[in-house]
């Protein structure tokens, strides 16, 4: 999910299988080889016995025996277009293919072949393969997705599209009660269109198109037992963009390469900076230095929140924090040609529930019944409006107003820059691992 936003404002292979209608070689619509006919054995073989008896006739044919069933359906073997095949069918070993793996460097190369850190790493399969599978899942729907996505569609569409594939390739409909908490979405899929920079996905009723000079931040996790990844993109058509998009690619790639155990963050928020802030886009005749969205940061990842206690900036600073062995953090930057600073604006989709949320009494009966779907469905995993029309609530909104404004559900509100101008993002989610650091999320795409 979109960054944590500092400096006064709320913290916040595809393969399609194919289906064959028809019957051929002797195979049944349903996968079943077709079975000869025993009535026709029996003709053959009553005719057989009655030439028997007449001089010189043959000798008795053989009955044939029916050919063996083959079994029905079948394990696939590659991903359904669109994503529908649960991911665990193409793993059947339980290894998820692991991300891209980065040595420590400097004072921290030691780690690589020490065998302490190595027996820490081994302790950790679990958590590994968990955010593994996540990790392939998000590449999977996401690769999907940039094939799919088109001008025309409206975001409603385009959202529903991306969760019904997480969904599908957890396992995890989020239906039944607590499912959604073992795994699923991670968090609302952002679809942030040009000045607007996170945190916007369609409400019900929503009827924005998706348009051709558009630039969409798309925003999706995916998690599994509530380790969450978190990785994001920006989606363009038209090419004059492709410097912006540069931008911030180089942006993130940086702050990735800064990034390790006992790195200062006030370090690496500076070479992000640098990096960015080197291109300009020419836009209509002008040109626009890309600079660097100063109050939007990554953040850390702990299990079930998306926001833990430390931010990663993306500009210079004096944060002397460091980040630690075994944190997982979401390295995320926005670039943009506006003033590089956004604001709260527009409806509100995005809400969780804090973890530190205060046990207070609440006097609104529907906000207790819908803090209990929130504690039973979601827990502190953020969620959207959309969600809970999914789960048939209805008529919630003035018990959500009265869970943030109780202090128990935060909003996050949509983060815009000027009017007029564009934003970009791209983000991934990385492992300190006590021996390397494991970019999670990386892909062929970016």
């Amino acid at each position: 999910m979109a960054a944590k936003v500092s400096e006064g404002l709320e913290k916040l292979q595809l393969d399609p299988s194919k289906k064959s209608n028809g019957v051929s070689n002797g195979t049944t619509a349903g996968g079943l080889e077709a079975e000869p006919d025993e009535s026709d054995d029996d003709k053959e073989d009553d005719g057989a016995a009655a030439d028997a008896g007449a001089p010189g006739a043959a000798k008795k044919k053989k009955k044939r025996k029916p050919k063996k069933k083959k079994a029905a359906g079948g394990v696939p073997k590659a991903q359904s277009d669109p994503p529908r095949v649960l991911l665990s069918n193409l793993f059947p070993s339980g290894q998820y293919p692991e991300g891209e793996i980065v040595d420590y460097r400097n004072e921290n190369s030691y780690r690589t072949t020490n065998e302490e850190k190595r027996h820490l790493d081994r302790m950790n399969i679990d958590f590994l393969n968990n955010y593994r599978q996540g990790a392939e899942i998000h590449r999977q729907v996401r690769q999907w997705a940039q094939k799919n996505i088109k001008p025309g569609q409206t975001l409603t569409e385009i959202a529903e599209g991306i969760e019904d594939g997480v969904r599908a390739l957890t396992g995890h409909n989020g239906l039944e009660e607590g499912d959604n908490i073992k795994g699923g979405i991670g968090f609302p899929t952002g679809l942030n269109l040009n000045h607007i920079a996170a945190h916007y996905s369609p409400n019900a009723g929503n009827k924005t198109v998706l348009q051709y000079g558009d630039v969409m931040k798309v925003d999706f996790g995916v998690h599994v037992n509530g380790w969450i990844v978190d990785s994001a993109w920006t989606l363009t058509f038209d090419p004059v963009y492709d410097n912006l998009l540069a931008a911030v690619r180089d942006g993130t790639n940086t702050g990735i390469k800064e990034a390790g155990i006992d790195v200062r963050m006030s370090d690496i928020g500076a070479a992000i900076q640098e990096a960015m802030e080197s291109y300009e886009v020419e836009l209509n005749g002008q040109t626009y230095p890309v600079k660097c969205i100063r109050n939007l940061n990554g953040h850390d990842i702990v299990q079930h929140s998306i926001h833990g206690g430390k931010s990663v900036p993306i500009v210079k600073s004096k944060d002397q924090t460091k980040m630690e062995e075994g944190e997982v953090f979401a390295i995320e930057t926005f670039g943009s040609t506006g003033k590089g600073y956004v604001r709260d604006d527009l409806e509100t989709s995005h809400y969780a529930k804090k973890p530190d949320a205060p046990n207070v009494s609440l006097r609104v009966s529907s906000a207790r019944t819908l803090l209990n779907v929130i504690n039973k469905n979601f827990g502190t995993l953020p969620f959207c409006r959309r969600y809970l029309d999914r789960l048939g609530q209805d008529k919630y909104l003035l018990g959500l107003n009265n869970l943030v404004s109780s202090g128990i559900v935060e909003s996050y509100p949509p983060l815009v820059d000027i009017k007029g101008s564009y934003t970009a993002q791209f983000e991934h989610t990385i492992l300190l691992r006590p021996t390397v650091k494991e970019v999670i999320s990386r892909g062929d795409d970016y």
